[in-house]
């Protein structure tokens, strides 16, 4: 860990819990079709309607890591169908975008943050398309991005390696801490980061990876093994 000058995070279920974010998201988007344009909700539901984006990715692979295209292309088709304009697609996508981004940090989070971006150049790298702005964090992180920038996802390593030239730094040099031991720890290793794995429920590592070079439960604790390691 002397090598690393920058620290790297995911964002979802690494800094907050999405699961219950995007539920939320959803359910407030189809309240708004059911209210505003009710002829997509008397349509489709919203299993079909995840379906339908599903279908978008698989027939439309170059768009498949850009989770903001195929949610507005899947609302903009439904609404053509549906005879109503695309400006309902749009404001439809807004409300949910909206509520994607309201998001409840876990409580170790911002003063982590706080304490590391003293130390390192702090980074995001997310196959999300979560606001760190409308959230609040941007201030933390000197770079910022998503899949949808980069044009692939992770696990691709393109992402790591824009990450790098982002932050103008080797990638032995970069610390990558997620949530995902397959598209993070894995995926980070493979292009040449150091790697800490986020394991907030307290799982086992799958056996068929090779281990993380940090294992945390919250951000608290990396902060403590990073102080620990450090001359």
């Amino acid at each position: 860990m002397q090598s690393v000058r920058a620290i790297a995070f995911d964002l979802d279920n690494t800094l907050w819990d999405v699961g219950p974010v995007i539920a939320r998201a959803e359910q407030r988007m189809m309240a708004w079709l059911r209210e505003n344009a009710p002829g997509i909700t008397e349509r489709v539901t919203l299993e079909e309607m995840r379906a339908a984006r599903d279908d978008l990715a698989r027939n439309e692979p170059e768009h498949a890591h850009d989770l903001f295209y195929l949610r507005l292309t899947t609302l903009a088709r439904l609404a053509e169908q549906c005879g109503y304009e695309e400006a309902t697609a749009a404001r439809a996508f807004d409300v949910f975008h909206q509520a994607r981004n309201d998001v409840e940090l876990f409580p170790d989070v911002a003063p982590a943050l706080a304490h590391l971006q003293g130390r390192y150049r702090l980074a995001t790298l997310s196959n999300g398309t979560a606001d760190l702005q409308r959230i609040g964090l941007a201030a933390f992180f000197a770079v910022r991005l998503c899949a949808r920038e980069i044009g692939v996802a992770k696990p691709h390593v393109r992402c790591f390696e824009h990450l790098a030239e982002a932050l103008e730094l080797s990638p032995a040099e970069i610390l990558y801490v997620g949530d995902d031991p397959i598209l993070d720890v894995n995926a980070a290793r493979a292009a040449g980061l150091r790697t800490a794995w986020m394991n907030r429920r307290s799982l086992p590592w799958p056996a068929a990876l090779s281990a993380p070079d940090l294992t945390v439960t919250e951000c608290g604790a990396l902060v403590m093994q990073l102080k620990a390691r450090s001359p």
